[in-house]
């Protein structure tokens, strides 16, 4: 569980010995060590939405990967891949949508069994 956390999260914020272990650990498997690069470069398109830099070259990439995880979030990608070329470059975004289906989940799981839906009404208008 530690590598996959220094895997996905930026070097920047992983201790430095811990990047000096994931460096002897890729050293030795060169699987990893693609997989490594092709996370890290899929979540950098990501969180910094710059999908004009190149993702038919990164599923390219992907897609001769070594790793068949790799390869099967590719194929699923691939499904809508017009959607997740949008998603890395468009600045529209469904998490404030996606934050209240959440809450409201959230609220219905809490209730379960214990009033009427008059009552989960006024608890999802009022916040709590």
């Amino acid at each position: 569980m530690e590598v996959t956390g220094w895997i996905v999260q930026p070097p920047s914020k992983v201790a430095t010995e811990d990047l000096a272990k994931l460096d002897q650990i890729t050293a030795r498997c060169p699987e990893l060590a693609s997989v490594t690069e092709l996370t890290r470069q899929f979540a950098e398109m990501l969180v910094h939405r710059r999908g004009e830099q190149d993702p038919e070259g990164w599923a390219a990439r992907a897609e001769a990967s070594p790793a068949r995880e790799l390869r099967d979030f590719l194929a699923g990608l691939r499904r809508d891949w017009a959607a997740v070329k949008a998603g890395l470059t468009l600045p529209y975004s469904s998490g404030v949508v996606e934050g209240n289906v959440n809450r409201i989940k959230m609220i219905k799981r809490i209730m379960y069994g214990r009033a009427d839906p008059d009552l989960l009404r006024v608890r999802v208008l009022h916040g709590y």
